[in-house]
């Protein structure tokens, strides 16, 4: 029984130095903003608490319509970017001796979920420009 509680001991102080890294950067950026707020100058004016707009006066209300295929273009983008970022460590490993015949099995089925996605973007029409 006196093993497992030297186990024990050992596995918590490992947890306890990420424990303590935590704590020194949540006080690190506690400090920075607490800082921050005691030097910054406080001079609030109407030009500087009127919203800004590219150097256009506001006129209207702050509320826009804007059309979901947008955002459903950006997000077709970020995901096809970042599987495209998977390709470059199959091609490191594809080219390691032994791994061939695994990893080309591998990336055919990956670029198979791909296709699945793409053509399921495609029969809703979300890639037709209108």
């Amino acid at each position: 029984m006196p093993e497992q509680t030297g186990l024990a001991a050992d596995y918590f102080q490992s947890y306890s130095a990420v424990g303590l890294l935590a704590v020194i950067g949540v006080l690190f950026v506690a400090v920075a903003f607490a800082a921050g707020r005691l030097l910054r100058p406080v001079v609030p004016t109407p030009e500087k608490l009127l919203t800004y707009e590219c150097g256009v006066d506001p006129v209207g209300e702050g509320w826009a319509h804007t059309q979901v295929r947008y955002y459903v273009y950006a997000f077709l983008y970020v995901i096809f970017a970042v599987d495209s970022i998977f390709l470059f460590p199959w091609a490191t490993v594809f080219a390691e001796a032994g791994y061939g015949a695994t990893t080309l099995v591998e990336m055919f089925i990956f670029l198979g979920f791909l296709a699945v996605g793409l053509l399921y973007a495609y029969k809703k029409g979300v890639l037709t420009w209108t």
